[in-house]
């Protein structure tokens, strides 16, 4: 993609503008005055300052050279018309040829094929697994959020394509064929027999319309490939280890219909289905080896909110062929790391739509005037764009400290990461649209048009909140580790304690907390069910109260003194306010605007 470099022009505005006369006619009523120049042709990772110092923290070792190169790019005038475009042309299905085959493909506007390849020739999805070590998930982290920040939807694919390496390897030779295809920084959308791909990507089928969450009331099944279709897996090919997949006493025939399938035009999908030990899971290509489509029904395109780039779908399984990854029955176990890994995305994903807004409104209030002054020096705006700051802030901290917490492999990582992906995917998830609602209200009528971002960024950040489980869901799993995992309880206060010593207010809110925590780690382990209906009903205040003290925890720990005492002020302290803007004494306003 070609890059302008051309510098871009401040517009100047006076406070009182006069009209333009020409001699003998009337006003000329058009001439631009008061607007904000464009916010283009930038770098979007020099201007993010808190993301830089992250970096800096949890991944010294980074390419700085190509987290800017990255941040012009996606900075780029060519790549947000592209950002456009693949929204607002987005994704058709044709299930049928023009000769009445039935071809199941989903056809993408080029502006997207260029945006995935871009993000996946940069490594956002492979980075953490090709160059393991200390600091290789948080570079992946700022990578994947730079390109999110300008363009989400294709982030979809690429966090499944990520997060299904740790489950591929359950089975060492399926692992063998799809993971160097998986981890190739490189693009292919051609439908093709993978053997004949260097780079594939990967999707997911979990969900049921009867079921939902509760993925156990599945009732897709699948049965083994048995002496009678062994034909099928001999005439595709599907019976030889080499060309994708174990031996043919893995192969099973699944039938069934999902009602949410994530991208549905990727290589491959990990899909649960019935077996009579249970839920399991299995391995299901598009196109078998040897080049025969492998039966997988789209039956519609969902008709989304937002998110309208990247394709979800419902389909249909009718003797589909798939390998059995992992044990029979196990299903929910072999997938739930993957489910972990694309949790962290949501995490990422919406910290990144919220560096946009902020960054779209800080850039307008720098530009347009508003009684007698710019609006960037109107103490009420300087307000609103630190609280978004804030919120910005925190959560790029939290979501890189998170994904620095998956590059150790001991199990005190691991028991933090547990409550600590499911705690700030709660929260920070949720915080998302509002904060957009509220950047885009800085933009006033203009952010309410679709010629500007913030619309389309408002439309987006619910879909992470509800990915991978929405709120509830996420609040019974947190409660769930409560009782079954109480080391991650204990590691997860072990880092609070952290914080402790220099802020009251957070001393105060850890003490309470720790409380709560006591009371609920007994109620999930005595059985009572009239102390488990209380603790299911104040749920949600449980885990905000645990996010807020996690976000501070580690703005105390990492982030500069400013925006920890900040934070701990308008989010722990007894002044604090329901609305952005709504600061307390004791929050750096001028600091945060000019983070921002």
């Amino acid at each position: 993609m070609t890059l302008h470099t051309s510098s871009t022009t401040t517009h100047t505005s006076s406070t009182a503008p006069q009209p333009a006369i020409i001699a003998g006619g009337p006003a000329v009523t058009h001439e631009v005055r008061n607007q904000s120049a464009p916010r283009r042709d930038v770098d979007e990772y020099a201007l993010d300052r808190a993301l830089q110092e992250a970096v800096g923290r949890y991944a010294p070792g980074a390419s700085a050279e190509e987290l800017h190169r990255i941040g012009r790019l996606v900075g780029s005038a060519e790549f947000q018309r592209d950002a456009r475009l693949a929204n607002v042309h987005g994704p058709v299905l044709n299930t049928h040829d023009q000769w009445g085959n039935r071809v199941d493909e989903v056809e993408f506007h080029p502006a997207y094929h260029r945006i995935i390849a871009d993000s996946l020739q940069a490594g956002t999805h492979s980075l953490a697994w090709t160059r393991p070590g200390p600091g290789a998930n948080a570079e992946r982290a700022a990578r994947f959020m730079l390109f999110s920040q300008v363009e989400p939807g294709h982030a979809c694919p690429v966090s499944m394509t990520h997060a299904v390496v740790p489950s591929l390897q359950a089975d060492p030779a399926l692992a063998e064929f799809w993971l160097p295809k998986v981890t190739a920084a490189d693009y292919d959308p051609r439908l093709v027999d993978p053997a004949e791909k260097s780079a594939v990507t990967f999707g997911m089928a979990m969900t049921e319309k009867q079921g939902g969450s509760d993925v156990r009331a599945n009732t897709t099944y699948a049965v083994p490939l048995d002496g009678a279709s062994a034909g099928l897996a001999e005439a595709s090919g599907a019976s030889t280890s080499g060309s994708g997949g174990a031996s043919a006493g893995g192969l099973h025939l699944i039938t069934g219909h999902k009602w949410f399938c994530s991208a549905p035009q990727s290589d491959a999908f990990l899909v649960l289905a019935q077996l009579p030990e249970g839920v399991s899971c299995f391995l299901v290509p598009r196109v078998l080896p040897g080049g025969e489509r492998n039966p997988f029904r789209i039956q519609r395109l969902k008709d989304k909110l937002g998110n309208r780039s990247n394709a979800s779908s419902e389909v249909e399984f009718a003797g589909t062929v798939g390998w059995l990854l992992g044990e029979p029955g196990r299903g929910v176990r072999t997938i739930i790391e993957m489910v972990s890994r694309t949790r962290l995305d949501c995490i990422l994903g919406s910290t990144a739509g919220m560096r946009q807004s902020v960054a779209e409104a800080a850039w307008h209030v720098r530009h347009r005037a508003a009684f007698g002054a710019t609006l960037v020096d109107q103490p009420l705006m300087r307000s609103v764009i630190a609280d978004l700051q804030l919120e910005a802030e925190a959560a790029t901290w939290t979501a890189l400290h998170i994904a620095a917490a998956h590059d150790g492999d001991d199990d005190d990582a691991g028991d933090f990461r547990r409550l600590a992906t499911a705690v700030a995917k709660y929260w920070i998830c949720k915080r998302g649209p509002e904060h957009a609602y509220e950047a885009l209200e800085c933009l006033g009528g203009n952010g309410y048009t679709e010629a500007f971002p913030l619309a389309r960024r408002y439309r987006e950040q619910p879909v992470m909140a509800v990915w991978e489980g929405s709120g509830n869901v996420i609040v019974l799993d947190v409660l769930r580790a409560l009782g079954r995992e109480p080391r991650s309880a204990k590691a997860f206060l072990g880092f609070l304690e952290t914080g402790l010593g220099r802020y009251a207010d957070f001393d105060r809110a850890y003490e309470a907390l720790a409380a709560s925590l006591q009371e609920a780690l007994q109620a999930v382990t005595g059985g009572d069910r009239q102390d488990m209906a209380r603790l299911q009903g104040g749920g949600r205040v449980l885990v905000e109260r645990m996010a807020l003290l996690l976000q501070a925890a580690i703005l105390i720990e990492s982030a500069p003194a400013e925006v920890a005492a900040s934070f701990v002020a308008a989010r722990l302290g007894p002044e604090r306010g329901r609305e952005y803007g709504a600061l307390p004494a004791g929050v750096d306003i001028d600091a945060l605007v000019e983070r921002a």
